[in-house]
């Protein structure tokens, strides 16, 4: 049998075979975005899971759980418009006079003028001060209500309208400036008394107490609670086996006036410099003088000195109470860090002596 094939019916088998294979791509293609649509919505599905998994365990806030605006209808921004010394001193610690001395020490300019430093940015880069979620009122306000609390940065974060990493790289920057302007302030100086200095605090002293005659401050102690190093030698170094914690020792020194006039963090070998130069109250056990009379002289002498040395445990209790952050362990990791917030601490405790008023001694 022999078949008889002319062009024509192969040009009819041709474009039947090019229209089946026109089929088939169009088919695949169908097949492949409807797979390529299944994977989409089954990763948008787990997407959406893992996010709200995530959100049942999240721990911090976001811009829409906060006030849109932090310069704009904030709790920060209805106590600062108030302008009153008591809602002042109590969530800062310092009246309106001496918050605003401070803005103007330098504080302000600095914030205005210097980039807060961050990873994905360059120490050399223009600041952009009208970028920032905070004026420079609002950044000493933040770091102030933070030394004076014992508040969680969550509430901060309410308290500014400031996400979670905004509250933290403002406090840290805030710390190092605030540190600079202080340096500018003359009523926070830690300067320990010169000259006929030495003759006007012993008067104050002698008027309370008449035997204690060359006398002119109070010296103690101060241990602030740290967290456990990793590292033995500092783990060591910090822990105190009558406390049976961890903690860093401060040695301060206050003068009659009430101001601090030396501080020493960790610092023994500063001892030498007043050793012989201290009268320290009688122990239990200690023996007395044979003499009734030089044993009576004694005792009125150390009557007055232990009631004078009680001014020494106001200034400790005073520099704690006004500042809450030091009763919250400190992080043991950054050294730099907490010498640059005692030594805050130090000043401004030195500022509302001499400005404010607030002073125990």
């Amino acid at each position: 049998m022999a078949y008889n094939i002319t062009d024509e019916s192969l040009l009819s088998l041709a474009l039947a075979d090019e229209g089946e294979n026109e089929d088939d791509e169009i088919w695949r293609r169908h097949i492949i975005t409807n797979v390529g649509v299944l994977i989409y919505v089954g990763a948008e599905q787990s997407r959406h899971e893992h996010s709200e998994c995530r959100q049942a365990r999240r721990m911090y806030l976001v811009h829409s759980d906060l006030l849109p605006n932090p310069r704009l209808s904030t709790p920060w921004q209805a106590l600062y418009s108030g302008q009153n010394d008591c809602a002042f001193i109590t969530t800062m610690g310092l009246d309106v006079l001496t918050f605003h001395h401070i803005l103007s020490q330098g504080f302000a300019t600095l914030w205005n003028t210097t980039p807060i430093p961050r990873n994905d940015t360059p120490t050399t880069a223009v600041p952009r001060a009208h970028w920032h979620s905070l004026d420079a009122a609002g950044a000493l306000g933040l770091i102030l209500h933070w030394l004076n609390s014992t508040m969680r940065e969550v509430s901060l974060m309410q308290i500014f309208a400031l996400i979670p990493t905004t509250v933290s790289r403002y406090l840290q920057f805030s710390l190092i400036i605030l540190l600079c302007a202080l340096k500018n302030v003359p009523e926070a100086h830690i300067q320990w008394p010169s000259g006929d200095e030495f003759q006007v605090l012993n008067g104050l002293v002698v008027a309370h107490h008449p035997l204690l005659t060359g006398c002119f401050g109070t010296l103690d102690g101060l241990n602030l609670p740290v967290q456990t190093s990793q590292d033995q030698e500092i783990e060591n170094a910090t822990y105190n086996g009558w406390l049976h914690d961890h903690f860093v020792s401060l040695v301060i020194a206050f003068s009659a006036d009430g101001s601090i006039i030396q501080c020493h963090l960790n610092a023994p070998d500063g001892y030498y410099l007043i050793a012989g130069h201290i009268k320290a109250p009688l122990k239990a056990g200690q023996c007395l003088p044979n003499n009734p009379a030089e044993e009576e002289k004694l005792l009125v002498f150390d009557q007055q000195l232990l009631s004078f040395h009680q001014t020494a445990e106001w200034g400790m209790r005073a520099l704690q109470g006004s500042f809450g952050c030091l009763w919250i362990p400190l992080n043991i990791n950054f050294s730099k860090q907490h010498c640059d917030l005692l030594e805050v601490c130090v000043r401004l405790n030195n500022v509302c002596a001499w400005m404010v008023g607030i002073n125990q001694i």
